[in-house]
């Protein structure tokens, strides 16, 4: 793992990373990332909203840790993003590798406008060396993981 990122710097490249998944075609857009902690410091929740029209939001994801552990994320609103939710699924499972936002008691909030194709490349690199160990490799911007990505 690469312990030079925080927590809210690699759900930001994840979401970079699969930009393109989250725009469905339009040049544009914002998305909106919540989460939050339970008190002992572990993910109790986490959504991705997308609004590619100004006001208008939808659920593209989310995640909730259940009882039995790690029930994986879910995708509304017709959105699909395998990179996305690899992504993802590895930063819940490997969590305690990122430094934790410091109000672990607030619900963490990120807005992230559109990137410029230089910001896009640069979370998608952000992204493979910060999983580098799983030998995570992304083909391209937005374009989801290769074949030989990790499983589990």
């Amino acid at each position: 793992m690469n312990q030079n990122q925080n927590f809210d710097q690699i759900l930001e490249s994840a979401v970079l990373a699969n930009w393109v998944d989250l725009m469905r075609g339009a040049r544009s857009g914002l998305i909106h990332v919540e989460y939050g902690f339970v008190a002992s410091g572990t993910l109790d929740y986490l959504q991705v909203w997308s609004s590619i029209t100004r006001g208008h939001w939808l659920l593209a994801c989310s995640y909730r840790m259940s009882d039995s552990g790690f029930t994986g994320f879910h995708f509304d609103n017709g959105y699909v993003s395998e990179g996305l939710a690899h992504a993802l699924e590895l930063v819940v499972a490997h969590q305690n590798a990122f430094a934790a936002p410091r109000n672990l008691g607030r619900t963490g909030l990120l807005q992230i406008a559109t990137p410029t194709q230089q910001e896009i490349s640069a979370a998608t690199a952000s992204v493979s060396e910060a999983f580098d160990p799983h030998k995570l490799r992304v083909r391209g911007p937005g374009l989801g993981l290769n074949s030989g990505a990790a499983r589990y």
